[in-house]
């Protein structure tokens, strides 16, 4: 746990909570207004939790060479989750021409 100071470690953590949040929010603004397509953006989010959570607990274990493959996978997860942020961005843009129609 030394690979990072403690403020470092405060975003890092506090980051990841608010992510978490975030990704209810979005839920809770889909059911309250109705527009269910948003939920698509609350899955869509969850690519780039799990990339925050792989820097996370690598450097929780120092950034030990053994688990240097999260790395990778942090990498693989935030391009998966821009590309699935973008996909539900773009269905929600689909879905509110439709009801204006």
């Amino acid at each position: 746990m030394h690979a990072l100071s403690i403020p470092t470690w405060v975003v890092h953590i506090t980051s990841v909570i608010e992510w978490i949040a975030a990704i209810w929010f979005v839920w809770l603004y889909a059911e309250l207004s109705q527009r269910l397509a948003w939920r698509a953006l609350s899955f869509g989010m969850l690519p780039s939790l799990v990339s925050a959570m792989c820097a996370c607990t690598w450097h929780f274990f120092d950034n030990a060479p053994g688990l240097s493959w999260l790395v990778t996978l942090q990498a693989a997860m935030t391009v998966v989750g821009n590309t699935t942020a973008c996909l539900a961005a773009w269905w929600i843009w689909r879905q509110a021409r439709r009801t204006e129609a």
